[in-house]
């Protein structure tokens, strides 16, 4: 059962937009983050542990990039995905001099990427707006998990809803299309949460959305708690219920980069289906196409990132 068939999905967007399959591929820098290194806090997130998404941390870009090639064999094209840590952390210059390693080669056909909503400076965002005027797809992607500062607070965020509505009213009026990543099944949160987070960030207008279940994984600090059964993520059926219904209340022109997620033993600890790629997706599927697909059950018009006025554009770049 394609998902494509019921979700404006990332494939879907790239293949309309340059004629053939273009896969990310993720990157490690070496960026840290400051809910990490002492400037927030230290320990980090108590759902993260970064080894979960890659395993390349010391290798040079071009590298990383060589190595998922080859892994991404069905493709001629690439997005270079900034995944690890929070990739606008950085001095400006920094950041310019990887993000143009990373687009070196004529296949790499544009940037993600992530970062918090509380480090990105108006220099990373002039700096990620170039290059799509340059021509190349850029997409900033926020780590925001939930639009409630309760829980942003119960998980050790670092930072609340103002700080997303901030860098979002931000990045819209430089033009930069921002994902926004979501995960549902957080601790204290109810299903109806998940949905009124969706409501929120539709309401300061999105490109992009990108939904998780919450995983346990080792080394987080949500793995103690799990094993004193204070914390039980959810299985595929529920995350698959509650998944579908967002999907079906988001406008159809809003680009799903991701509706699960995956990792590996030994780094996952749970739920089990976790560690498969397709179950979480093809519960989904089948729930939308028995119930309606993407943007069926909404009648919200898209909230357009608006682009700048020529007042703001000078605003941006004054003489």
């Amino acid at each position: 059962m394609q998902l494509d068939h019921y979700v404006n999905t990332i494939g879907r967007h790239l293949r309309a937009r340059f004629g053939e399959r273009v896969h990310k591929l993720p990157l490690h820098a070496n960026f840290t983050c400051p809910n990490r290194d002492g400037t927030l806090g230290r320990g980090g997130c108590t759902f993260c542990n970064v080894r979960s998404f890659s395993d390349e941390a010391e290798a040079p870009i071009a590298q990383q990039l060589a190595a998922g090639r080859i892994r991404a064999d069905r493709a001629r094209r690439y997005l270079a995905y900034f995944q690890a840590y929070t990739s606008t952390y950085a001095e400006v210059a920094t950041l310019q001099r990887l993000y143009e390693e990373a687009l070196t080669g004529a296949d790499i056909v544009g940037l993600c990427v992530g970062t918090r909503p509380d480090c990105v400076p108006d220099a990373a965002l002039d700096l990620l707006a170039g290059y799509r005027e340059r021509g190349y797809e850029v997409w900033l992607e926020l780590g925001l998990q939930s639009a409630f500062d309760d829980t942003l607070a119960r998980i050790n965020r670092g930072h609340g809803f103002a700080a997303y509505a901030d860098a979002t009213a931000r990045a819209h009026v430089r033009g930069i299309p921002v994902c926004t990543h979501l995960i549902v099944g957080l601790p204290g949160e109810a299903p109806e949460r998940s949905i009124d987070t969706l409501e929120r960030v539709l309401d300061h207008g999105v490109a992009g959305l990108k939904l998780h279940p919450l995983m346990i994984v080792k080394g987080s600090r949500l793995a103690a708690a799990w094993r004193r059964g204070e914390v039980a993520p959810p299985d595929a059926a529920r995350y698959a219920e509650v998944a579908a219904e967002m999907i079906r209340r988001t406008p159809a022109e809003v680009v799903y980069h991701r509706v699960s997620a995956t990792a590996n033993a030994p780094t996952l600890l749970a739920p089990a289906w976790c560690a498969g790629r397709f179950e979480g997706i093809h519960e989904i599927a089948r729930r939308l196409a028995a119930n309606g697909p993407q943007g069926c059950l909404t009648a919200r018009p898209l909230t357009h990132p608006p682009r700048p006025t020529p007042v703001q554009r000078a605003a941006l770049h004054p003489n």
